[in-house]
């Protein structure tokens, strides 16, 4: 293949001579993707190889990174400034606020120019000397990748067992050691959830082991220490493929919970923590009928949407738990305009962490029944519940931010009120004075109001000529809040406005907000994204021509729905390990995730599902037309939308588009759905695609 051969040699030319490069093509391949609907055809279905080491397949990858790497050539400078300026925003040696579990202080620290952070603990007070849990930097020397994603403490705090991954496609290894000899335990448990909970024994370790196909967490294990991974005793299976599983223990200790989810519904089991054998459930799963439960005291608190869409809290006595839902009382009632998210008992009262007008705030709620919302100055910003290990306190830690404003970690206490700064995170070189935040509500085509976050640089003119970067995602129920991120500094700074779309898809709004997003809804994240642009054009944010587009994974899907549908309305779009073959994908229970999504995207047997699938599917769409630049991420150990998902879709992109605009693939060959690992190695990359986007939408200086 002598292109591939040219394209290695052309990296190191000039910007002249890489703008003549011809970009790689794909091979077509005859091949028709059954389904119970008829087949289709798809020319590229040859790029997927579940080993990883098609040598034809991994030369078209190989030729896709040069081809980048010779289109770019000429934004290195660029690229290197804005990652030069993000780390200056960076204060390199942060450290977390320590939180109290079990008489011990715990928090994690990096050092100057680390990747990765320390993770300590102190016995007794905040400044007693550490002991190091995780020398992270030196347990990722070695490895291309690196992910410590789950740790716990034994209840006698002597030993620490945790989850890594040393290859990005989340599959996990648990391993233990004795935290003051250091001694790692022969212990070793492989293809894992990064899930781990101790018993109350200091000997029993439970996990959630993974099917080594699909990758699906489906059962509950218990390993003891010091015995062959052969003798785990398996204390559930969860064998319906729709449905996650998770393990963790109740806010007083005294229960071990297995918990299982689908989209529609959840059923949770639990045991005491002595002995967690003999599983209870809560309440038996029905579909549209979803709840968590956590214990205090002498009773449960479980959240629930049973009578009450956006949720409402009720509690269940412990002498009627033989009696399950029957015996539920209503705590806070549900409502229409406030969706409670999250919930936290403490002795005497609850912290509910809720979302009131497309914002995230925190509500105290004593059991003597008075209800304190917590105050917040900004019209768009974001609250959440911090780390609250011991429930034995008056104090709540909480987190704030804006666009505007650092994250910025408080307690209040809930009797009095007084609120404490315990940290705001620093930002180097940041002053918050010279921005601006903006909450507007944009028309949709059928009238729906969507909330926009907005922020730019004080100075930046409203009148129709300033870039306009543009972010949503809009899938699962998930909401985007708003937050300062130190890459987006250099951004503002150059006179870019950034706005985040909280599209219907999420739950900024409530639970309708996601039910009128998803399934055969789905449409609507799209042309409301699209809305969202075209208001903020019109309203003069922004130049017409200089408006670039960002999402992620599911959001991704957006970016590819939206370059099929209004190509017209942007300069550039960015998609990031898109999710842009949705009937292929979603017809094939082997892929990971696929079982889990029917009730999030539909299951293609049912033929309306297919059929509204196959309207919108990015891959399946591709047109003959000119599109936008565009610039495609993924990973080739991407458990979650794999690899070939972005290929095939560059590959029929180049084949069908008409324009002559950039189309760059920027393949990570040793990292899966989050990117390379490391705080510092995260930059670089952003600095990439930012460094492409100020120079696609003409911002001075780029």
């Amino acid at each position: 293949m002598r292109w591939l051969a040219a394209t290695g040699l052309m990296a190191l030319a000039s910007p002249a001579m890489a703008q003549q490069m011809t970009p790689p093509v794909a091979a077509k391949k005859p091949y028709q993707v059954p389904s119970p609907h008829g087949a289709r055809e798809d020319e590229y279905y040859w790029l997927r190889d579940d080993t990883r080491k098609n040598p034809e397949m991994l030369a078209y990858l190989n030729a896709e990174n040069a081809y980048a790497d010779a289109q770019l050539a000429a934004l290195k400078p660029l690229e290197a400034k804005l990652y030069a300026e993000t780390v200056a925003h960076i204060k390199q040696d942060d450290s977390s606020v320590p939180y109290r579990k079990n008489g011990y202080w715990y928090s994690s620290r990096f050092a100057t120019g680390a990747d990765y952070p320390l993770i300590e603990r102190r016995q007794g007070s905040a400044t007693a000397p550490a002991t190091i849990l995780f020398d992270q930097p030196a347990m990722a020397k070695g490895h291309n990748f690196f992910a410590l994603s789950d740790w716990a403490v034994s209840p006698d705090n002597r030993l620490v067992a945790w989850a890594e991954d040393t290859v990005g496609r989340r599959q996990y290894v648990l391993k233990v050691k004795d935290i003051a000899t250091g001694r790692i335990y022969e212990d070793t448990i492989t293809n894992i959830e990064p899930n781990i909970v101790w018993a109350a024994d200091n000997r029993t370790i439970l996990y959630i082991a993974k099917d080594p196909t699909t990758l699906r967490g489906y059962r509950a294990m218990a390993h003891v220490l010091g015995t062959p991974v052969s003798a785990d005793r398996m204390l559930y299976e969860e064998k319906d493929d729709s449905f996650s599983i998770g393990v963790g223990r109740t806010t007083d200790d005294r229960y071990i919970c297995i918990g299982v989810q689908s989209t529609v519904s959840d059923e949770q089991r639990c045991a005491p923590a002595a002995r967690p054998t003999a599983f209870t459930v809560i309440a038996p799963r029905e579909r549209e009928f979803r709840y968590s439960a956590d214990h205090l005291g002498h009773r449960w608190i479980i959240r629930t949407n049973r009578g009450a869409k956006n949720y409402k809290l009720v509690t269940l006595a412990d002498a009627d738990m033989a009696r399950g839902a029957a015996a539920w009382r209503d705590l806070v009632p549900g409502s229409d305009a406030v969706f409670i998210e999250a919930f936290k008992p403490f002795n005497g009262f609850v912290a509910i962490d809720q979302r009131e007008g497309g914002n995230r705030m925190i509500r105290l709620l004593t059991d003597a029944g008075k209800s304190v919302p917590v105050k917040a100055d900004e019209p768009a910003y974001r609250m959440g519940l911090s780390t609250n290990e011991e429930p034995d306190t008056l104090w709540v830690r909480y987190t704030y931010g804006s666009l505007v404003t650092p994250t910025t970690t408080y307690e209040i206490n809930a009797r009095t009120g007084e609120r404490r700064t315990l940290k705001v995170t620093p930002v180097p070189g940041y002053d918050p004075s010279l921005y601006v935040t903006e909450r507007v509500w944009a028309p949709a085509r059928d009238g729906t109001r969507i909330p926009v976050s907005i922020v730019y640089r004080k100075g930046v003119k409203r009148d129709g000529t300033a870039p306009l970067f543009q972010y949503a995602y809009g899938s699962y129920g998930i909401s985007t809040d708003p937050g300062v991120d130190a890459g987006r500094i250099g951004l503002l700074d150059r006179g870019v406005v950034y706005a985040i779309a909280h599209i219907r898809g999420g739950q900024e709004m409530g639970r309708g907000w996601y039910d009128d997003g998803h399934l055969l809804n789905k449409k609507n994240s799209f042309t409301d994204f699209i809305d969202v642009t075209r208001y903020l054009v019109a309203q003069k944010y922004a130049a017409p021509g200089r408006v670039a587009a960002m999402g992620g994974s599911a959001g991704g899907l957006l970016m590819g729905g939206v370059a099929n549908m209004a190509p017209q309305d942007y300069k550039l779009i960015i998609a990031q390990v898109p999710f842009v073959d949705v009937v292929t994908t979603m017809l094939d229970a082997s892929i990971p995730l696929t079982t889990f999504e029917y009730d999030e995207w539909g299951n293609p047997a049912n033929k309306p599902y297919y059929d509204y699938m196959l309207s919108y599917s990015p891959y399946d769409n591709v047109a003959g037309k000119a599109y936008p630049a565009l610039y495609v991420g993924t990973g080739l150990w991407d458990s979650q939308v794999q690899y070939y998902e972005p290929a095939k879709w560059v590959a029929r992109l180049r084949a069908k588009k008409t324009d002559t605009n950039p189309l760059l693939f920027r393949v990570n060959m040793e990292a899966g759905h989050g990117g390379k690992s490391g705080r510092f190695e995260r930059i670089r990359q952003n600095a990439e695609w930012q460094a492409f986007m100020l120079s696609q939408l003409g911002v001075a200086g780029s």
